[in-house]
């Protein structure tokens, strides 16, 4: 069933949440959201985490003699990728073969104009649609027809990509960087990631099973607004149910440390791919696959975007990793961004100035409070 509008848009009430949730299931203050959170380190605030990232960066930056450095990282992408990039620019410069097909939508286009665009392109639905300039998944939802498009577009106010919906069962975050001057990089993190779903036992209702997973807890009002219809819905024993189809941790994906899985032919695979995009030495493919025999092949990889400097080795999210541990792969990434950034700009390309960078910034942020709010779909 789809939804086209939450149920604060429609003026209705949202359901009671503890309406057919046995006592015993009723939540204690220590599994509260607060407590979930304050449990565990990947659901801290991002300033949090960063906290200590942010006196390393300042002397990285007396280093460089720049507070903005990083923009050299990777040059043909505007700020090197760390914030208010284009995903459509980025794409445009990966190979067709490597990535879905992608049509860009102006903000004051009519709903057929992107009816017409998708035509053009041969995408039909389901499709992924995405403002062009955003991070951490906000307004990026999975659409499945005409219908829930023109609610979603309603709501829109910037410039999206709409592309083709890739069900391959493998999505994966791999981290790729090379120095300037070097022919093949290295993979220092794959992250694999695990949608956010429940799975029914013939007695507990969607609602229950959402109350039930900390994680899909986190994400209620969300869900609420999405499942409103089917919360009371029991779920049958052993049937799993896909809550959110985006890839992204603050959606509710759990993200699952792979970097067992980095050898030298996957290093020479995305060596390849890397090489073809001029300008580019630092960042993380977000990708689905088939397998993983194809990935090392590097057959049927979709890129579904690249993001540069602003990126992070994202297995450092795994439930239970160390947070320690995880600031020691920050602060690498760090120096590496560093030092890529000075050997470029050694190599002619500049570093911004504060008037420029101040620009940046505040592009960035009209982009950010341009977004969607949030899901306007069922998965």
């Amino acid at each position: 069933m789809n939804v086209s509008m939450t149920t604060e848009q429609k003026g209705l009430p949202l359901p009671d949440l503890n309406a057919g949730v046995p006592t015993s299931k009723g939540l204690s203050w220590f599994s509260s959201p607060f407590f979930i959170r304050l449990r565990h380190w990947e659901y801290w605030p991002f300033w949090v985490v960063y906290f200590p990232i942010v006196f390393y960066w300042l002397w990285l930056s007396l280093k460089a003699r720049s507070l903005f450095f990083f923009t050299a990282s990777n040059p043909a992408i505007e700020t090197g990728g760390m914030l208010g990039e284009s995903k459509i620019d980025i794409l445009n410069k990966i190979d067709d073969a490597y990535k879905p097909l992608t049509g860009f939508i102006q903000q004051s286009a009519s709903l057929q104009d992107i009816q017409d665009t998708m035509l053009l392109a041969g995408i039909t639905f389901p499709i992924i649609i995405k403002p062009n300039v955003g991070e951490r998944g906000r307004g990026v939802e999975k659409i499945t027809s005409p219908h829930d498009l023109q609610a979603y577009w309603q709501r829109n106010q910037a410039d999206c990509l709409v592309q083709e919906y890739v069900d391959s069962p493998l999505e994966l975050g791999v981290f790729y960087y090379r120095y300037p001057g070097q022919a093949t990089g290295v993979i220092s993190s794959i992250v694999r990631k695990e949608f956010l779903s429940v799975t029914g036992d013939g007695r507990s209702t969607l609602l229950d099973l959402i109350l039930q997973n900390e994680r899909a807890r986190l994400q209620l009002p969300r869900l609420q607004a999405q499942y409103r219809a089917d919360l009371h819905q029991l779920i049958p024993a052993g049937q799993k149910r896909e809550l959110v189809p985006i890839g992204n941790h603050s959606r509710g994906t759990k993200f699952l440390n792979g970097n067992h899985l980095i050898n030298e032919q996957l290093t020479a695979v995305f060596a390849r791919i890397s090489q073809s995009i001029d300008g580019f030495y630092y960042g993380r493919y977000d990708l689905r696959c088939r397998s993983l025999a194809d990935l090392y092949a590097g057959r049927g990889i979709r890129i579904l975007e690249l993001n540069g400097a602003g990126a992070e080795p994202a297995h450092i999210y795994q439930p239970g990793f160390s947070l320690l541990e995880a600031y020691r792969v920050l602060f690498h990434h760090w120096r590496v961004l560093y030092e890529i950034s000075r050997e470029n700009h050694r190599l002619g390309t500049p570093y911004p100035g504060l008037k420029e960078a101040i620009r940046l910034y505040r592009k960035a942020q009209t982009h950010k409070k341009s977004e969607p709010a949030y899901a306007s779909t069922l998965a």
